[in-house]
């Protein structure tokens, strides 16, 4: 079959490679009917995130048709389209039962390459790295879904693709960010970033209640995605003096109620704090840009809640001082999909929710590399780029 394989620092390729096969009998295989690039995936794409290897397909938020199952899979069968969350759940662990999915204990092979890390493994994901599985991806015809029963979630009739893709990644990762601010009637959210998983977070607050969701980006086309299509105030960084006095003043002085950071470690920004992040970033002293994260600390009210969706690893200049002094709440995590899969599900069959306006590029499988290139670089005004095989 053919897959988009990581073959060094910036180096994409579309490559002939074995077709998968069922390995366990709780696996499934999927003809791959859509996917999508996701920002976390930069991060090993720049050499951010060590133990890639050359070969490696990539791709984690996709969906398909089931043409495969093994011979214990009992709630899928040939022929069911279905979407599937980027991490791998085994069902059965104690933090899967206690709706901990991106923590499951069985699904990652080769713990030992995180356990030195983070004390203990995480669970497996598809295309992203070594530490988390070396499970092959999903840019590609075929893909191997382990647990299909926990992770294959039926499409209901009456949706598009487009309408369920991000359902796989994108949808979870926001709503369980907005879910994690504990939100109460008109509470105010502040989201930084409005790529997919930032526009997500702001239509899943309003979802859970929000009164206002204040957006930060600097990017025209997405700040007016925010403002058009997700219902947000904005902020472009760019042009006020400082983000956190902005806040301020659109709050009556007390700031927000909660801040989500959907940026990540490969943040842009201004300033002083930026240029040391940018430099010490280059020569691998530390892998995090935390402009993002560091105004969102200081931006959020006393006693109010931090939401970190980002992918961080080492970052200077943490200002932990004023999380403890203003007494924040911080809740962070790689998405739960399988705990948020179904709710989304609902939320777009009442029609509370169309992601589908994220898609604002199309490529076959063939022009993939193309396609993250325009998706890195924001050309275009690329949000996301879709490839369909």
């Amino acid at each position: 079959m053919r897959a988009l394989c990581w073959n060094g620092i910036n180096d994409l390729r579309v490559e002939t490679v074995p077709d998968p096969e069922i390995v366990n009998p709780h696996d499934a295989i999927l003809r791959v009917t859509m996917s999508t690039t996701c920002g976390s995936d930069l991060h090993f794409i720049d050499g951010y995130l060590p133990t890639m290897r050359e070969g490696d397909v990539i791709g984690h938020e996709f969906m398909g048709e089931v043409v495969e199952v093994g011979a214990e899979v009992s709630k899928v069968r040939k022929g069911d389209r279905v979407v599937v969350p980027s991490f791998i759940g085994c069902g059965s662990c104690w933090y899967c039962r206690h709706d901990l999915w991106s923590l499951c204990d069985n699904t990652n092979p080769k713990a030992e390459l995180q356990e030195p890390v983070l004390g203990y493994p995480t669970a497996g994901i598809y295309g992203y790295t070594h530490a988390f599985g070396g499970y092959a991806g999903a840019h590609a015809q075929y893909v191997r879904v382990p647990h299909a029963d926990n992770d294959c979630f039926k499409v209901p009739e009456g949706l598009s693709d487009e309408q369920v893709l991000f359902f796989s990644d994108a949808g979870p990762t926001g709503y369980m960010g907005a879910d994690f601010c504990d939100i109460q009637p008109g509470d105010t959210i502040a989201v930084w970033g409005c790529g997919g998983v930032g526009l997500m977070a702001i239509q899943s607050a309003y979802l859970l209640g929000a009164g206002r969701v204040i957006a930060i980006d600097r990017f025209p086309e997405r700040l007016q995605m925010a403002k058009e299509n997700a219902g947000a105030e904005t902020i472009d960084y760019t042009v006020v003096d400082s983000v956190v006095e902005a806040l301020k003043e659109m709050t009556g002085g007390r700031g927000p109620d909660a801040c989500i950071d959907a940026v990540g470690m490969e943040a842009h920004g201004t300033g002083v704090q930026y240029a040391y992040d940018r430099v010490k970033q280059v020569l691998h002293l530390h892998t995090d840009r935390g402009d993002a994260l560091r105004q969102a600390i200081i931006a959020c009210r006393k006693g109010g809640t931090l939401s970190i969706l980002g992918v961080y690893g080492v970052m200077d200049k943490f200002p932990l001082g004023v999380i403890m002094n203003k007494g924040l709440t911080v809740r962070t995590a790689q998405q739960h999909g399988q705990k948020y899969v179904p709710r989304l599900l609902e939320h777009a069959t009442r029609g509370e929710l169309d992601p589908s306006y994220l898609v604002t590029h199309r490529f076959s499988l063939e022009d993939a590399p193309r396609g993250y290139e325009m998706f890195k670089k924001k050309q275009d005004g690329c949000v996301r780029a879709v490839f369909v095989p």
